[in-house]
């Protein structure tokens, strides 16, 4: 369980910072349409959603009495659909400043090594008592770092689609 979540983690992450690459300084504070992030406002919004996530386990857990992946596929079902929009909650809402492509990249880095070495730290079927998603129970390690991944990789899709828009321009 624990080196298939790690390989996730390292893809995900791979796949955000390749498209983020692709991206130049300019490009990166350029809303490509109205009503859209810009790319640099997208990779903040990741930031800003998964940064304290490892934190979590750290603090009060207790064992679980039900599959630690029990919340997996409702997970999917919201964040991998990317046809639904969703309205960010204000406390991950990203500001509209210029982001430094440099400073974002870092900032990934860091949250890709943090969750890769909190798989490998942490007993993934305890469930975090710090923190809920509303609509949900409380999650296990296990649906943190899911939920991580996930919210990337909707997110890492939405900044495919903001490059190729500006590409097109």
């Amino acid at each position: 369980m624990k080196s298939a979540v790690q390989n996730t983690i390292l893809e995900t992450y791979s796949k955000l910072n390749d498209i983020l690459s692709a991206f130049t300084q300019e490009e990166i504070n350029i809303v490509p349409f109205e009503g859209s992030w810009t790319g640099g406002q997208t990779v903040q919004h990741i930031i800003l959603a998964c940064s304290d996530i490892p934190k979590l386990f750290a603090g009060k857990t207790e064992k679980t009495t039900r599959k630690p992946d029990e919340n997996a596929k409702q997970l999917d079902a919201i964040f991998l659909d990317f046809n639904t929009k969703y309205q960010s909650p204000e406390n991950i809402k990203p500001p509209e400043i210029d982001y430094d492509k440099n400073d974002l990249q870092a900032s990934i880095k860091k949250i890709q090594d943090d969750l890769f070495e909190a798989a490998e730290t942490y007993d993934l079927t305890l469930i975090c008592l710090d923190a809920k998603i509303p609509g949900f129970e409380n999650f296990t390690i296990y649906e943190w770092l899911h939920f991580a991944i996930v919210h990337t990789q909707r997110h890492t899709h939405q900044l495919k689609s903001i490059y190729e828009i500006l590409k097109k321009k």
